[in-house]
């Protein structure tokens, strides 16, 4: 009958099998089966925690190591371009006393107009300038209304710029 005991196989082969048959001892050793699983997957959970946290420190470090290897390549860059050796000074005065603001490039005359030395127009402050729609604007410094053709108007008297210039060089 001992041959046939251990042929039996399944629940009735471990509750029979190197115990005494009883469902504690069965129980005990399920616990003890339950507990090894259980530590083979905390053991396989920690070990997958642990190389996925070394690829995101790898990962972290080369990224660190480039930006660092970037702002080397830009500092060296930088370095090595030319550096203005003879730079204008900011201002510098004629002796017809006319000025030249080096830094916003406006020519100032004698009479108080300035020039923009890149276009050679005349300069207006834009802080002076009242936006009036459709194009055009009015000059708060000399009150002059500009519509979107280029037609100038004096906004004191109301005539074109070119009538008040013949009238006052008419009148002197």
């Amino acid at each position: 009958m001992a041959a046939s005991k251990s042929s039996l196989g399944g629940i009735f082969d471990a509750l029979t099998s190197g115990n005494d048959g009883s469902v504690s001892s069965f129980l005990g050793q399920a616990s003890g089966y339950a507990n090894t699983f259980a530590s083979i997957t905390q053991n396989t959970v920690t070990s997958a925690t642990n190389f996925y946290a070394q690829i995101a420190a790898n990962n972290q470090q080369t990224q660190q190591q480039q930006q660092l290897m970037d702002a080397l390549a830009q500092l060296q860059a930088q370095q090595s371009m030319v550096q203005p050796q003879n730079t204008l000074d900011p201002y510098i005065y004629f002796s017809n006393g006319s000025s030249l603001d080096t830094t916003n490039n406006i020519l100032t005359m004698p009479d108080g107009s300035q020039i923009d030395t890149t276009t050679g127009l005349p300069y207006v402050d834009p802080a002076d300038l009242v936006d009036l729609g459709g194009g055009s604007y009015l000059n708060s410094k000399t009150n002059i209304i500009t519509l979107s053709n280029g037609t100038q108007i004096d906004a004191v008297t109301g005539l074109k710029e070119s009538q008040v210039t013949s009238t006052s060089s008419s009148g002197s």
